[in-house]
C-alpha cells in the first residue's frame, strides 16, 4: 500500500483541543471515534448494512460511475463541515482533505487525470471568500499528484443551497446548473465535494462532463448524509461482496 506523509509540527487536536503531535491536528482518541463509513454503495455512496450495490443502483446507475465516501454525516463530522463552510475554519478543510486522501490511497482503481471540485457560483464565492470543495481538494490533489482544475467548469446560475430544499426540489434546482468553459480533454475525472445527500448536484456536474466527452466520472466526498424522504435512495439489495 502506498504511504503518505504530511509535514509534521506540534499542534492541538481540532476536536478536543488536547496537545497533538501529529501533523493532522487530530489526536488518536478523537480519530478513533470518527464516524467512518463502513459499507457504502459503490455506485452512489449511500450507507448500507453490508457490502453491495443498493437497489436503486441495481435498477439504474447514476450519471457518475462510483462514489468514495469517507464519513457518515453525523457529529462531529457535521460540525467540521459546517465550521468550514459557514465560519471560515479553513484548517478543517486541510484535515478533511488529508483524511480523505488516506481513504483514497486504499481505494482500488485507476487514478483520474484531473480533480474537479464542485464549482460555486461567482456571487456565492464572493460572499464566502472561498470554495470549501476547492480547499478540501487541495491536499488530496497534492498528495495523489493529480492536477486540480479550477477554471474549466462554472456554475452558470445562482442556485438555492441544496440543504435548504426538500428532496423533491433538489434535482430541479441544479438541473443544467453547470457549463464547461473550454474543451474537455480528459477521459477520467474525479469530482470532489464536502457532503453528498441526494446526489443531484454531483449528478448534474457528471452529466455536463459526460456530455463533453468524459468517459468516467468518480465522486469523492468527505461525508454521505442519510437519504432524505422522497430522494429516491433505497435500501441494499441482496447482491453482497
Amino acid at each position: 500500500m502506498e504511504s503518505i506523509q504530511f509535514s509534521c509540527f506540534p499542534g492541538v487536536c481540532t476536536l478536543c483541543g488536547d496537545a497533538c503531535g501529529a501533523a493532522m491536528d487530530l489526536c488518536e482518541p478523537c480519530r478513533a471515534d470518527l464516524p467512518f463509513q463502513v459499507h457504502g454503495c459503490p455506485g452512489c455512496g449511500v450507507t448500507l448494512p453490508a457490502c453491495g450495490l443498493c437497489g436503486r443502483c441495481l435498477g439504474r446507475r447514476p450519471a457518475y460511475h462510483g462514489v468514495v465516501s469517507l464519513f457518515e454525516y453525523v457529529p462531529p463530522v457535521d460540525g467540521l463541515i459546517t465550521g468550514l463552510k459557514y465560519h471560515g475554519k479553513l484548517g478543517h478543510a486541510r484535515l478533511l482533505g488529508q483524511l480523505l486522501t488516506q481513504r483514497l490511497l486504499r481505494h482500488d482503481g485507476e487514478r483520474p487525470e484531473v480533480i474537479l471540485p464542485v464549482p460555486l457560483h461567482g456571487k456565492r464565492l464572493h460572499e464566502r471568500g472561498f470554495n470549501q470543495a476547492v480547499e478540501i481538494a487541495r491536499p488530496v490533489a497534492h498528495a495523489l499528484q493529480v492536477p486540480i482544475e479550477l477554471h474549466a467548469c462554472r456554475r452558470r446560475r445562482m442556485t438555492s443551497p441544496q440543504s435548504t430544499l426538500p428532496a423533491a426540489q433538489r434535482q430541479k434546482n441544479v438541473r443544467n446548473a453547470f457549463a464547461m468553459t473550454r474543451d474537455c480533454q480528459w477521459r477520467r475525472v474525479a469530482i470532489v465535494d464536502d457532503v453528498m445527500t441526494t446526489g443531484h448536484t454531483v449528478a448534474a456536474l457528471a452529466q455536463c462532463l459526460r456530455h463533453h466527452g468524459v468517459e468516467e466520472v468518480q465522486v469523492w466526498v468527505c461525508a454521505r448524509a442519510a437519504p432524505l424522504v422522497g430522494s429516491g435512495d433505497v435500501g441494499m439489495s441482496g447482491k453482497l461482496c
